[in-house]
């Protein structure tokens, strides 16, 4: 075991004797010692209750015979840190969190690893930090939230609550309706129960293979999800029990194969923008050769079946369970050809074709047939043209038919807060572009998610006349015809940094466009006369991460050399 590095020898005496002082009996160091990533914390909804999940985990791990060690990861709750400086940290977090399950896992020397995350960068981070460990390790999340409901019955959920906002501040709505939103959105623990990050992020890990079905759509403290938990636990010790268990190490998992499938299941379901952001990081930590461009072939192959909330207010995580779960979506894609790989190993031993032949659509209005699909191709799309020569990405799944291809006159912001600000004074008028830069990886720094402004232009009406792209990125409870991860981004001299009031910007997304139609030698001019601006930034950590993180094209990962 690798463990036997900190436990087996005359010489390691004084290891055993620390090990010794935290319980472990003679017995003890016989077993393999697995570690449990937690990310337990208190002021996020989706992870205030992991601590419980975490003490069901050790028991199991103990009766199944391993010895089991808990540690924990930090967490930002997107939607507290949402339009104010907070949001800052959240993308950086992902790397603090992919460097403590490297940092705990190998300097213990631990054999195997489960991971409870549940909800945005905690899901990706701690992928990244397993494939860097590469020993058996198994997801199983929190899991969402069920939505919440106004007093008429109507399902509501964390988008419906940023929307409100703009609905009142345009005197569309009471005080009362908002404190009534308020108060019922997000009705209980787990991840905010769209197709948002979190949720889409889970489900991406049952594509992956790395996790049990029902990983992303089982409703948090439930039964259901509490057998699940203990599941994934006795399984984790089976596989560090075995013999020769290296084709579990975690990136003969999660490999070539493994991302493909994510992103065609990322397709069938129109999942969050972010992970593209969070697939390509993942892909380059598993040592996998993932282009940007490769997403629109991909998804030219996937038919678009399932729309959830934002895309579709009315459908929730535990609708698409109810309906047959991420499994039933992965068979009826199947359906098409040879779109998955289905030879593809999962961590529970058989392959992703084994596990899915049985699946079944229990419910065609909430999970479509590839012959009744809301759209005859995926639910991202990748946007290249003058302003985004290295790509720029949009939800095509959460946008109206009519502003699939959409010319408008640009007004531009230098921070998501002055864009906030201008669009409550209502400056954004039917017909713009509003354009929000210098809020990429390097330029925020951080990339905040810019759910609040394209929540506001939602909730004031213009959500099918005015565009928005930028370099930062957006939540998954984003719709619209928002445009994110320009690159390059302006902070690195993009294209996105000259453009001025009035111009004419143009996106297709359908031939994957977007364009700045203004001339060469205008252009040209305005380089020559630019001062870039600059965010005042004073918090060490975000220096560094500034001076070391790529643009997210390449996934906004931090360079290891300079």
């Amino acid at each position: 075991m690798r463990s036997d590095i900190i436990k087996k020898g005359f010489d390691k005496a004084p290891h055993r004797s620390l090990l010794r002082a935290t319980g472990l009996k003679d017995e003890d160091f016989d077993k393999p010692f697995i570690g449990i990533a937690n990310s337990y914390i208190d002021i996020i909804p989706g992870h205030f209750f992991l601590h419980e999940y975490g003490e069901i985990v050790k028991e199991a791990i103990r009766e199944a015979g391993g010895v089991p060690f808990v540690f924990n990861t930090i967490g930002v709750d997107d939607g507290i840190a949402m339009g104010h400086d907070g949001m800052l940290y959240s993308l950086p977090s992902r790397e603090i969190i992919a460097d403590s399950i490297e940092t705990v896992m190998n300097a213990h020397k631990l054999d195997a690893m489960i991971c409870i995350p549940n909800c945005d960068k905690i899901v990706p981070g701690m992928i990244m930090g397993s494939l860097r460990v590469n020993v058996p390790t198994i997801f199983v999340s929190g899991g969402p939230m069920p939505a919440g409901h106004k007093k008429d019955g109507t399902p509501i959920d964390l988008s419906t609550a940023f929307e409100a906002v703009g609905q009142f501040n345009d005197g569309k709505m009471s005080e009362e309706e908002l404190h009534e939103i308020e108060c019922e959105a997000c009705p209980s623990g787990g991840s905010c129960s769209g197709m948002f990050t979190a949720n889409s992020m889970n489900t991406l890990c049952e594509a992956m293979g790395i996790a049990l079905p029902g990983n992303g759509t089982v409703l948090a403290m439930t039964p259901e999800r509490i057998e699940m938990v203990k599941k994934a636990a006795k399984r984790i010790v089976e596989l560090a029990k075995m013999e020769n268990n290296e084709k579990y190490n975690f990136k003969n998992i999660l490999n070539e194969k493994a991302v493909h499938n994510a992103f065609v299941v990322d397709m069938a379901m129109g999942g969050s923008s972010n992970t593209v952001l969070h697939m390509l990081a993942i892909a380059r930590e598993a040592d996998v050769d993932f282009k940007i461009e490769n997403i629109n072939a991909i998804a030219k192959k996937v038919a678009h079946i399932a729309k959830i909330s934002p895309s579709l207010t009315t459908v929730h995580m535990k609708d698409i369970d109810n309906a047959g779960g991420v499994n039933a979506v992965m068979h009826e894609v199947s359906r098409r050809g040879d779109i998955l790989n289905l030879d593809a190993l999962t961590i529970t031993g058989e392959t992703l074709g084994e596990r899915i032949k049985d699946a079944k659509i229990l419910d065609q209005e909430i999970i479509h047939t590839n012959e009744n699909a809301y759209s005859p191709v995926g639910g991202l799309s990748i946007l290249f043209g003058n302003l985004a020569t290295e790509g720029a990405v949009i939800k095509a799944a959460g946008i109206v038919d009519s502003m699939r291809h959409f010319k408008g006159t640009a007004i531009c912001f230098n921070s998501q807060q002055e864009a906030i600000a201008g669009i409550m004074a209502h400056k954004v008028k039917p017909g713009n572009i509003v354009v929000i830069r210098y809020e990429g990886p390097k330029g925020g720094p951080g990339m905040q998610e810019m759910l609040a402004p394209t929540a506001l232009i939602q909730g004031m009406g213009l959500g099918e006349s005015v565009a928005l792209i930028t370099d930062g990125r957006f939540s998954g409870a984003t719709k619209g015809a928002s445009i994110g991860h320009v690159s390059p981004e302006a902070a690195e001299g993009g294209l996105i940094a000259l453009i001025e009031d009035g111009d004419e910007i143009e996106l297709d997304v359908d031939k994957h466009i977007l364009q700045l139609n203004v001339d060469g030698e205008e252009l040209a001019n305005r380089k020559d006369h630019y001062k870039p601006y600059k965010n005042e930034v004073k918090s060490k950590w975000l220096k560094r991460y500034q001076l070391l993180v790529s643009n997210a094209s390449n996934g906004a990962v931090l360079k290891t050399e300079l």
